[in-house]
Parts: C-alpha cells; structure tokens; sequence
C-alpha cells in the first residue's frame, strides 16, 4: 500500500493510493497515521477494504508529512562510501547516527526555508524506514518483521550550524522544513529490493545526486537491529539511511541553496518530492 496524508497542514486526513493512481480518503477506518494508529494492525484492516469504494481526493490536495508526529526522527551519517569520501572522512566502521528534531517534519511539495544567519543549505535524497512495532536488542535477521514501510526524505542540512558549530550534528539538521517526507509511506509488500533503488535529487533542472540503496556501508536491516541496541524504537519512528554522493558541500566550489532556488528528488516506488527554496519570513 502507499500510504499518504493530504489536507492543509494541521487538518490532513489519512489516504491511500489505489492501483489506478487514484487518491482515496481513509478517514472513515482510520484517524490519522500518528505513532497511535500507525502499525502492523491498522495495515491488516485496511488491506481488507475495497478502495474503490471509498471518497476521492483531488490531486490538487495538499500532500503532507506521510506520518504525523512521530516520536523520534534518526539520521545516519555518511553511510554511503562516495559521500563520505566528498565529505573528507573516513569510511565508518560502524554507524553514525544522529537526532533530527520532530519540528522540523515538512510535506513533500512544501516550501523549504531558509533560515535567519543561515548561510549553507545544503540537499540531501535519502531513503528512510517506518518503525512498525516496538524493537529493541533485534537481531539482523528479525529486523524485517520490525519495518511498516519506507519513505523518501530530503534530509536538508545547514553545513555552518552542522560542522563550524560546538556540539552535535542537531543544530544543523533540525530547522523548520529541514525534514520533509513523503509522499508517501510505502509497505514493504511494494518493494521487492529495498537494497536496489535508484535515488536521484535535481536543483533548477540539473542533476546532483545519482545513487543506488545497493550502495549503502550498512544496509537497512543492520541499521534496525544496531540502533535497537542503544534504545528501543517505537511505532512511527522514521530513520532516515544516509545520502549519496553529490551534496553541494562537496562541489568545487562548495554549492548551497539559495532563494529561488528548485528542488526535484525521487526514489524508484518511492515517489517524488518537489521545493521551492524561499527565505524564511
């Protein structure tokens, strides 16, 4: 299934896209997809459901965040070995990993801000997996039956605030509109390689980013059950997996986003986002 939330922010309703590209209105099975409803259950129920019969959505709904106040947002650092080659560091030799704050949760087509002082906004295309029930010491194996699906996040990055600055990577993975993702939230039923797809990310119409998930240092299911060693993961928590090469830090010279700028990423079954970069009013 692929799983969506459309409506003005605040006010989305849960939706689901059906096999003919049709957007159909789930409001009437299901609250919200929030840490509360969001799980192995509710996936279960609404399989059974005729979509066809359900109240349509114009597509020219707003699209938002796929899941709604998740109780944590994980990034994980440099786990591609391109990357962290532009980036000037070693390869890992285990995960890195870091918080982005909830806050910073925007819709796919949502505008992203630039914020006051800031002076390096930089992209990054990324797949994320969906916590579907509580994990916690998951052997690799296991880590499958743990995953409700999977979603395209841009995990934008304010370079000065993330590297120039004392302290954790938080600072400059956490501003408003820092996190969008979606559009949708995919079940795992959908993919049939999650290790084999491809990942792309324009700015104004030219290409920056072209990937593979095969690329991955740690795939998905030894970034479950790694994380599940040092805190349990809850229903809805996002972890986002990490970018390929071709951020603008790396460029020569460095590249960043400015006002005006477009932002166009995708991921195969994953769909698509698209941004207008503005200044932060």
């Amino acid at each position: 299934m692929k799983l969506l939330r459309c409506g003005k922010k605040g006010n989305e309703k849960p939706a689901v896209l059906d096999k003919n590209g049709i957007i159909r209105d789930l409001s009437s099975h299901v609250l919200d997809f929030d840490p509360k409803n969001l799980n192995f259950k509710t996936l279960e129920k609404l399989e059974k459901i005729n979509l066809e019969l359900l109240p349509e959505i114009s597509k020219s709904t707003r699209i938002g965040s796929c899941i709604n106040k998740p109780g944590k947002f994980i990034g994980i650092g440099l786990n591609y070995s391109d990357h962290a080659i532009e980036y000037g560091a070693k390869i890992p030799t285990e995960p890195i990993f870091f918080m982005k704050a909830t806050s910073c949760i925007s819709g796919p087509n949502d505008n992203i801000l630039i914020p006051k002082n800031s002076k390096k906004l930089d992209w990054e295309v990324e797949i994320a997996f969906v916590i579907g029930k509580e994990a916690k010491y998951i052997k690799e194996s296991e880590a499958p039956n743990y995953i409700l699906g999977y979603c395209l996040v841009n995990d934008v990055t304010e370079r000065e605030w993330q590297l120039e600055k004392l302290g954790q990577w938080v600072k400059g993975k956490s501003g408003d509109t820092f996190g969008p993702i979606g559009p949708y939230l995919v079940t795992q039923d959908e993919i049939t390689n999650v290790q084999n797809l491809k990942m792309s990310l324009e700015v104004n119409n030219k290409n920056m980013q072209k990937g593979n998930t095969s690329k991955m240092i740690f795939n998905i299911n030894y970034l479950l059950s790694y994380l599940s060693n040092f805190m349990s993961l809850q229903t809805g928590d996002i972890i986002t997996t990490g970018t390929p090469f071709g951020v603008g830090m790396g460029m020569k010279p460095p590249t960043y986003l400015k006002s005006g700028d477009e932002i166009r990423l995708s991921i195969d079954n994953l769909g698509e986002q698209f941004h207008k970069v503005k200044i932060e009013a």
